[in-house]
Formats: C-alpha cells, structure tokens, sequence
C-alpha cells in the first residue's frame, strides 16, 4: 500500500510542523484557535492532537521546547513566551503577537534589598541567560543558581534576590517579595522558523494561520455597534464614532433616518453609549464580533 499524506496535503508538500504549548498558555492558545474555528482534538497519543487546519500537523510541547524545536528546524512554526525566545538566543521570526499571557521580567527580593549584604550576593531564576546579562549591566558580585519553578520561596534563606516572571505581582507579594526593577516583558507569540519562513509556500501557509488567528484578536478589542439617527444629527453621530475606517451609514425605510453602524473599541463603550444617546442616537445596539480582517 503507497503511504498517504495526511488530511489537506499532497505528497509533494510536506505538512506544517505546529507546536502547541502545555501549561498555562495552553487553554488561552486553544481558544484562540477555536474561536478561529480551528478544533484540536485530543487523541490516544496524548501529545499528538489531530487539527482541523488542513496541512497541518500539532504537537503538544512546553513552551521552552518550542522555542528549541523551532531554533532547530524540526518545527515550523509555534506559540512561545517572548521571554523564552529572549532566554534561549533563539533565532526566530515573530509572526504574530497574541498579546496573551503578559508578563514581566522582574528582579525582585525582601523588603531589605536597599541594604543588600557586603557578601556575594545569590541569585535564584530559571533565567540563567538573561539573569547573566542583567548581573553584568548592574556590576553585582552575584552567584546565579537555577530554579526549577516556584522560584519565589528562595528568599531569604536560599537566594537575596530572584529574576521571574510575573502577571500581577500578587506571589510576589504573597512571598514578601518586592520588585526593584524591570527586565522586559513577555507575551505569547506566534514564531517561525527561519528554514519555515525561507520556503514561499510555507511562508504562506504561516501568514494564512496568522491572518486567521489575527481576525479573532481583532473582534475581541472591538464590537459592532449600530444606532439609527435623524438627518439633523447623523453627523453630530458620525463624528462621534472611532470606527476602523468609516462608518457605514445607510438610509432607513422610507427615509426616516440613517442607519449608522461601526466597529468601535470595546473598552471605550462606556463614554460612547451616553454621548451617543446625548446626541440624539436611538435604538442602539451593540454586538460582540468573532473575527475582523481589516
């Protein structure tokens, strides 16, 4: 029997190399392709889900595995954390940042830190790359130790300062742990390869994906909204609205009025709704958009 390529590819053209992250990134990234209506289904090979898009082959890896995969060549393209990409010197191309899961990269340490010891201080991360260079540009005679997570429980007894990562800062609290300075920050991001990237019909294949996933970012900072307004107000109404490009304005049923629609910031719905009804707009209504190519 010949072998058979899989779902949505020939013979002549190798399947794309998909690495989905484990952990926390990973329900984030799954909704994401979801809500761009691309299904993962899990199968009895528990890291080898089956994808919808066609051409396309997953494997379930941590995000620092990605990253390496994708260094490598035996990926082609992957979600991975910017920080970790940063950490690993990893020559990647950034398709498409998700702006998911953002963090920071901290230093952090005990509410004493102003007062460090004259002694060689130690310095616990997961970071030793960037936690390397860090040391370097603030001239600390420092000792990095590696963590293998829950790096926060290492001062004071174990460590004077820590480099992590954090969301809202509230471990850190939560572990007396007060942050002294910014190291960068990190999301999730879609990368390539460069070997992926070089090739045009995997480049496009990529750029397809993103497209895709880029659409539901994009309906998820914005909704339609739609309110009819008499000829006198229409431009006072217009005027009001930060659509995309225009507004879209279309005449009512026996001239009474427009229709005016545009897809309009979310999180500015609280100032629009009152200035719109206070300049003369009725019958509003709003709605929550799956995808938006602009």
């Amino acid at each position: 029997v010949p072998p058979q390529a899989p779902e949505g590819t020939s013979m002549n053209q190798p399947p794309i190399h998909l690495g989905l992250p484990k952990g926390h990134m990973a329900g984030g990234v799954q909704q994401l392709l979801g809500d761009a209506g691309i299904t993962v289904t899990p199968t009895a090979r528990g890291y080898r889900p089956v994808i919808s898009l066609p051409g396309f082959e997953v494997k379930i890896l941590k995000p620092q595995n990605i990253v390496e995969m994708l260094d490598l060549g035996t990926r082609d393209v992957g979600f991975a954390g910017a920080d970790w990409v940063a950490e690993l010197r990893a020559d990647l191309i950034e398709v498409l940042d998700t702006g998911m899961d953002t963090v920071q990269l901290v230093a952090a340490a005990d509410e004493s830190w102003e007062q460090f010891p004259e002694r060689r201080l130690v310095v616990a991360t997961e970071y030793l790359n960037l936690t390397e260079t860090w040391v370097k540009e603030q001239d600390l005679d420092a000792e990095i130790i590696r963590s293998y997570g829950a790096t926060e429980v290492f001062p004071p007894e174990d460590a004077d300062v820590i480099v992590d990562n954090s969301a809202t800062g509230a471990t850190l609290r939560a572990n007396g742990l007060k942050v002294f300075e910014v190291l960068g920050e990190s999301s999730t991001r879609l990368y390539a390869s460069q070997r992926a990237m070089a090739d045009p019909v995997t480049r496009e294949r990529i750029t397809d994906l993103a497209l895709l996933l880029e659409s539901v970012l994009n309906a998820r900072r914005r909704v339609m909204l739609e309110v009819n307004a008499a000829p006198d107000r229409l431009d006072a109404l217009v005027a009001l609205l930060p659509s995309m490009r225009e507004a879209t304005v279309a005449p009512l049923y026996g001239n009474q009025g427009f229709a005016v629609r545009a897809a309009v910031p979310r999180n500015e719905r609280p100032g629009l709704i009152p200035a719109i009804k206070a300049a003369g707009g009725t019958d509003l209504v709003v709605t929550n958009l799956s995808q938006i190519v602009p």
